[in-house]
């Protein structure tokens, strides 16, 4: 199933303003009285009065507290509950990538009783190109209110949601990887990304706390990552993918495709001793295809430290939309279940 740009999985209505320090925030037409585009900290407590972020000292050891330098972000979004999604530019150290970077962090995030607490981090990658936006930073997919509402009905963790950039342009697919001689899309992702969401936020040393989501291509990436770097990510939910690398750029480079084939990474690491278990959640609409490729996954490479599971999204489409429906049915709970959420203080 070849991935393809989704058409229209919402209406973004978007500009691209350039402010100063090269922060790009995203307005559209509803957003005249708004804030959007203004400065904006999530250190800071929130617009309806809430809780504010203390930065003391962590005595649990698996929490890392921000380690800095801190980002500037502006607003992109905010949402019914006061809180907002920020975005920024990342200027990648390792993958020598710049890029923007979406985030947003629950209200959680800024209670005082979890003010020494990690988060568990969510990297959502949208389908298509992803360039030079992230569609999930739309407040109109309702992927934050989706795990604010399962958190507070215990069903999710109250993730931080990380919205980087997918791709470098808008003319190929780079596959989340390093491609000989192209932009290092996996350094970006791996690495880059990761580094800035410990630079700025509260969150956890181990891999217990790091997660991917993606549709698409998203979903692809998501999964490679993974697989690829099972010692740093946990589990994905990966929406409608493709299983193997698919980018015409890897033309003349079929060892380096092959080392960023998640079938072959599946396979190496189900028989790797003392591999970490990693957990797919795959997500497919039925009225979509790909499902029998899934299918044939989860049989070959669903092994030992490989846990993969199908939901199969009754009415679901090729698209954001029906990939919320299947969080919301049982998906974002299923990841939650093996990943490390926020511990309140004694105080």
């Amino acid at each position: 199933m070849r991935r393809r740009p989704k058409k229209r999985l919402f209406l973004i209505g978007a500009l691209i303003a350039v402010l100063g320090l090269g922060s790009v925030p995203v307005l559209n037409h509803f957003d005249v009285f708004s804030d959007n585009g203004d400065p904006m900290s999530f250190n800071q407590p929130t617009p309806d009065g809430g809780g504010r972020m203390v930065q003391s000292a962590a005595h649990d050891p698996s929490v890392r507290m921000p380690t800095g330098p801190q980002a500037e972000f502006v607003t992109a979004n905010t949402l019914d509950d006061g809180t907002k999604i920020g975005v920024t530019t990342l200027h990648g150290k390792k993958s020598r990538f710049t890029g923007q970077v979406w985030v947003w962090a629950p209200k959680e995030y800024y209670e005082e009783r979890y003010r020494d607490s990690a988060f568990p981090v969510l990297i959502a990658l949208p389908g298509g190109r992803g360039y030079p936006m992230n569609y999930w930073m739309g407040t109109n997919l309702k992927l934050q209110e989706t795990v604010s509402e399962l958190a507070g009905q215990g069903r999710s963790k109250p993730f931080i949601v990380v919205m980087p950039v997918l791709n470098p342009d808008k003319k190929y697919y780079y596959d989340g990887s390093d491609i000989p001689g192209q932009p290092k899309m996996g350094t970006w992702m791996s690495d880059d990304v990761p580094d800035f969401v410990k630079a700025n936020f509260r969150t956890f040393t181990t891999r217990d706390g790091w997660a991917f989501m993606g549709s698409s291509s998203g979903g692809f990436v998501g999964l490679k990552q993974v697989l690829q770097h099972p010692d740093r990510f946990k589990a994905v939910i990966a929406s409608g993918p493709d299983t193997r690398p698919d980018s015409p750029l890897w033309r003349g480079h079929p060892k380096e495709m092959q080392a960023n084939n998640p079938e072959r990474l599946a396979r190496q690491l189900a028989t790797r001793r003392g591999a970490p278990d990693v957990y797919i959640q795959f997500q497919i609409g039925t009225k979509e295809g790909g499902r029998a490729n899934l299918e044939r996954f989860i049989q070959q490479y669903g092994k030992g430290p490989v846990h993969a599971s199908l939901r199969v999204i009754q009415g679901g489409g090729h698209n954001a939309k029906g990939y919320i429906q299947g969080m919301r049915e049982g998906s974002l709970e299923a990841i939650s279940k093996v990943l490390r959420g926020p511990t309140p203080s004694d105080g």
